[in-house]
């Protein structure tokens, strides 16, 4: 997993409510076990029409917006089923970071696994955020807690310690894990002198 530690760039406003893993990610996409490719499906009901063919008046069908590396929503993001698929489309189009007053669980522990930041913020910071997305750069600076809009200004925002340690660092379940690599080769080797009959 990438490491994040300040990221610059675009911000798509998108200050709809209760958007599901199923508008980020239609079941027809759920096949794949890739990670990568799916960004050209991100949102695909909203960005084709029934031929396939691009809304022009979609917001990510718009340059520079196209771009975007953070995605300004509304609040509930990511309800709806547990899916996947819908970070790693995310990812895959290019976000690193959503912002938004409220998120679904599930869907916000899965974006923390795939190294996409998820800050919560209140509506009226959200909204003053948005309200600047007009295509400038914005900068999220996970090692100072901040966001900087266009503007200049600079809006804070809280996270677990324990997820901001492992964004920093690059850190998903598997890294965790290898970190205790050798305490667990030292319980294999003792588990396998003890009882063979295991590794054979």
């Amino acid at each position: 997993m990438d490491k994040f530690t300040v990221l610059t760039g675009v911000a798509a406003p998108l200050p709809m409510v209760n958007i599901d893993t199923d508008m980020i990610m239609p079941k027809q996409f759920l096949k794949t076990i890739k990670r990568t490719g799916l960004g050209t499906a991100a949102f695909f009901d909203m960005r084709y029409d029934e031929s396939e063919a691009e809304r022009p008046e979609f917001i990510l069908n718009q340059a520079p917006y196209r771009q975007s590396k953070i995605l300004l929503a509304g609040r509930n993001f990511g309800c709806g089923s547990s899916r996947e698929h819908a970070p790693w489309g995310l990812l895959d189009f290019g976000f690193r970071c959503m912002i938004a007053p409220s998120f679904a669980d599930i869907f916000y522990n899965n974006c923390f696994k795939n190294g996409i930041l998820c800050v919560t913020l209140s509506e009226e910071k959200v909204e003053a955020l948005t309200a600047q997305a007009d295509g400038s750069d914005f900068t999220v600076d996970l090692e100072n807690m901040a966001i900087t809009a266009p503007d200049g200004s600079t809006t804070p925002f809280e996270l677990d310690p324990t997820r901001r340690h492992n964004m920093l660092n690059g850190l998903d379940d598997i890294a965790l894990t290898l970190e205790h690599l050798d305490k667990i080769k030292s319980f294999e080797a003792k588990q396998q002198a003890e009882q063979p009959w295991l590794y054979k």
